[in-house]
């Protein structure tokens, strides 16, 4: 009967503990190094306003750009968004949607003068 063995034990068989010795992942190797990464996550966390931008919201395509101003390489959306999300950590988030107009002050008198009153008169 022949006997089957995992690839690690032949392997340390075969070419020593030298063999057995952990391998980098295969595939593509990142277009930035951890260095620029952290530069990147620098430029981003000053905000966008102070990179340029006239609001201090993130987009893809705005990070795309701050990469390419920080690092000089340019990414694809969906390599920025594995950047943002898988490299860096960071999470989608929406802004809340509020009125310009809001005035939060004005609401919180209504609801403690008016709303009773409007209350009461039912």
């Amino acid at each position: 009967m022949r006997r089957v063995c995992g690839g690690g034990d032949a392997r340390g068989k075969n070419g020593g503990a030298q063999a057995l010795r952990r391998r980098p992942a295969p595939g593509r190797r990142p277009k930035l190094d951890d260095a620029q990464v952290e530069e990147v996550r620098a430029a981003l966390e000053r905000g966008a306003q102070a990179q340029w931008f006239e609001a201090d919201l993130w987009t893809l395509e705005r990070v795309g750009l701050v990469v390419e101003r920080v690092t000089e390489v340019s990414l694809s959306r969906a390599t920025v968004w594995r950047l943002l999300t898988g490299r860096l950590g960071w999470s989608l988030q929406r802004p809340e949607r509020r009125a310009v107009e809001r005035d939060d002050s004005e609401i919180a008198r209504w609801i403690a003068h008016e709303w009773p009153r409007i209350k009461k008169g039912r």
